[in-house]
């Protein structure tokens, strides 16, 4: 474990050991997907999207509102958009931590992933929480079909 990852860690409250090895069942998962995160630019809304680099993506399913919530805080959470179009996923960075090319998925981020098909989707990245177990983010698939 290096010193970057345990800083990263720390600033979370996470325990560097057990977040590492969620990492790395993440980007070893069977299941998962390879994708890539693109960040558009805050102070040009016209300029291109930076290439953050490649991670590899489990879908862990549907967005499933909390028991908690009442009506105004689903509508407001969804802000006029299907629920049917929100998932979670673990993103990981491939990246190792220490080099320059790591990033962390943040909100705002577009996430291109290539299915088993070899189809293209996008997805925004509406919302994210991260604990020891990986940076679980809510998603919304975008309704256009790439490939």
């Amino acid at each position: 474990m290096n010193d970057i990852w345990q800083a990263l860690c720390e600033v979370d409250g996470l325990d560097p050991q057990q977040r590492l090895a969620a990492r790395q069942a993440i980007l070893a998962a069977p299941e998962a997907l390879d994708c890539s995160l693109y960040r558009a630019d805050e102070g040009d809304e016209d300029a291109e999207e930076e290439d953050l680099g490649d991670a590899r993506i489990l879908f862990q399913g549907p967005f499933v509102a909390p028991r908690e919530w009442d009506a105004a805080a689903c509508a407001a959470y969804y802000d006029e958009t299907d629920p049917a179009l929100f998932c979670t996923a673990l993103i990981e960075c491939l990246a190792d931590p220490q080099s320059r090319q790591f990033f962390t998925p943040e909100v705002g981020d577009y996430v291109a992933v290539v299915t088993a098909e070899g189809l293209v989707e996008m997805y925004y990245l509406y919302d994210w929480q991260e604990d020891d177990h990986g940076r679980r983010c809510v998603l919304i698939r975008d309704e256009v079909e790439l490939d």
